[in-house]
């Protein structure tokens, strides 16, 4: 197979994660007789610092002439937020990447590892029964899409941010996550706010619809504060869950951190036609930057999802999971995950642990 990629690796410890995502796909393409192309764009602040802009046409054309995209990270220190560099280099970068190739649906998988059950935040006995969920977020509509304001009211000062959602952008997100239910545990929860808000009652109904469709496939309605409450007290009890842009936003963030480490966590960003960008789903991390002690498994394992998702090279995307797991069962651990007085390896050399188990 012969595909074509853009690779955007972005600032902070992108580049870093980025070469060893680099070197896993090259193992793969000499392991299975494929052949990746590579095509490097500038984004957030490596963009910023040559072309004043974070998100340049440059780097769109580059991913729109590309089969798949594969995102490192953007963003600067918290204490430089205000230099033009950095302000609001995020929104700017991923936003922009979302409403312009319109990716409608996120896919974050939160996985607690045996090997790595200690690293959880949660007690044994929440996880007894283990955690392997996939958050779906819808990702081009609701209150990051609406109208935002400022005004006054008499003397005071106001804001608002409007909320909305068609019928369609519901649908995209509620039939994915059936269709996933279908390759996982057959268990959709869907998430939304139906007591209170209009958009989430139209996200009820088209839900209730869709269900129909799907009689194998058991499902729910769950409010959205309860659903962080369940994420944290019994993770096991979820496949799929799907949310509304922000929910989505919320839930897979708290859900990130069972596994442990950040470094651990990959996501998907689909459109409707299948094109897709994929990336790790912690920040740039400057503080750690050059150092060469950055996880690079999320990374790695977004290449894992690209396979999958993109490019239905499924025997290639388990091969990398497997040797993922087989590199953690067997004790090899990068900074993040090992406790104080323990060694650690450092980001090229778990990439080769990873490479040999290949």
């Amino acid at each position: 197979m012969k595909k074509d990629i853009a690779i955007l690796a972005g600032d902070g410890i992108g580049p870093e994660v980025m070469m060893a995502a680099l070197e896993i796909l090259n193992a793969v393409a000499d392991k299975f007789n494929h052949q990746f192309t590579t095509n490097e764009g500038l984004i957030g602040g490596a963009a910023f610092q040559r072309f004043q802009t974070h998100l340049p046409e440059e780097t769109i054309a580059i991913c729109k002439s590309a089969d798949a995209i594969l995102f490192g990270s953007v963003g600067g220190p918290i204490a430089e937020q205000q230099n033009p560099k950095w302000k609001n280099c995020e929104a700017n970068s991923l936003l922009g990447l979302r409403k312009h190739f319109q990716f409608s649906v996120n896919y974050r998988p939160a996985k607690v590892y045996p090997a790595l059950q200690d690293f959880c935040p949660l007690k044994n006995e929440l996880i007894k029964d283990g955690c392997d969920l996939l958050i779906i977020r819808e990702l081009v509509g609701d209150i990051y899409f609406g109208e935002h304001k400022f005004y006054q009211e008499g003397e005071l000062r106001a804001a608002s941010d409007l909320a909305t959602y068609n019928e369609n952008q519901i649908r995209i997100a509620i039939q994915a996550a059936f269709k996933a239910a279908k390759l996982r545990k057959q268990k959709v929860t869907s998430v939304d706010k139906a007591n209170v808000l209009h958009t989430s009652k139209l996200w009820r109904e088209i839900m209730e619809e869709e269900a129909q469709l799907h009689p194998e496939i058991k499902w729910e309605h769950q409010l959205v504060d309860n659903c962080a409450m369940q994420i944290v007290k019994n993770p096991a009890q979820f496949d799929v869950i799907v949310c509304p842009n922000l929910f989505g936003d919320i839930l897979s963030d708290i859900a990130a951190v069972l596994p442990g480490s950040l470094g651990l966590t990959p996501s998907a960003s689909i459109n409707p036609e299948g094109f897709g960008m994929y990336e790790p789903s912690g920040g740039s991390a400057p503080d750690i930057a050059g150092l060469g002690i950055a996880n690079p498994i999320a990374q790695i394992l977004s290449v894992a999802m690209m396979l999958n998702f993109s490019f239905n090279l499924t025997q290639e995307a388990e091969a990398i999971e497997n040797a993922v797991n087989q590199t953690l069962e067997a004790g090899f651990r990068t900074k993040d995950l090992t406790l104080v007085g323990q060694s650690s390896l450092s980001t090229t050399e778990i990439t080769k642990e990873i490479i040999s188990r290949l």
